[in-house]
């Protein structure tokens, strides 16, 4: 679920409680969290909602003005309507594991069950940090959509971190990668 980062500043300061979507299928559950740009994101509810549903309190929750802002956004967009309450839960967990240089082996272990690419990903953002998906995928030999599926598992375990543009290691990233060689 993508967020803007100016709503994103909303939720952590409480003032939007409420996200609209349309989905084919939700991509959060209730009870889940999202990691974003600010932080961490608790998913309190997801749930069914109508045009004729949303009332113009829940929009404002949302960040619009007024409910056709809202509808207007979701126009021209396909699957059902979901409204999601959400909040800012803290600080996004993988920070602290960025920095986390103590005891790689159970990393080290999980990247040999992920595979070899591990390394060659790695080592490929070490020496073209923040340069564009499409171009690392690019000097990968690889789909651009294969790299940034695969840079978020590595992103999970605090080994990576993603910039506007391109990927950079986090200096756990770089502890794991000289083990690696």
């Amino acid at each position: 679920m993508l967020i803007r980062v100016a709503t994103l500043k909303q939720i952590k300061a409480g003032k939007v409680t409420l996200a609209f979507r349309r989905w084919r299928k939700p991509t959060v559950k209730s009870g889940g969290t999202l990691n974003t740009a600010i932080g961490q994101l608790v998913i309190e509810e997801v749930s069914k909602a109508t045009e004729r549903s949303i009332t113009k309190a829940q929009a404002t929750a949302a960040g619009f003005e007024s409910k056709t802002e809202l509808l207007e956004e979701l126009a021209g967009r396909e699957g059902d309507i979901y409204r999601i309450k959400l909040a800012y839960a803290g600080i996004d967990p993988r920070e602290t594991l960025r920095v986390d240089k103590d005891d790689l082996a159970p990393v080290l272990k999980r990247l040999d069950r992920m595979g070899c690419w591990t390394k060659d990903v790695l080592s490929a953002i070490k020496h073209h940090p923040r340069i564009r998906a499409a171009d690392l995928a690019e000097k990968l030999d690889c789909e651009k959509d294969w790299l940034k599926t695969n840079v978020r598992k590595l992103k999970n375990l605090g080994l990576t971190i993603s910039h506007e543009v391109g990927y950079e290691l986090s200096p756990r990233g770089k502890a794991v990668l000289k083990q690696l060689r």
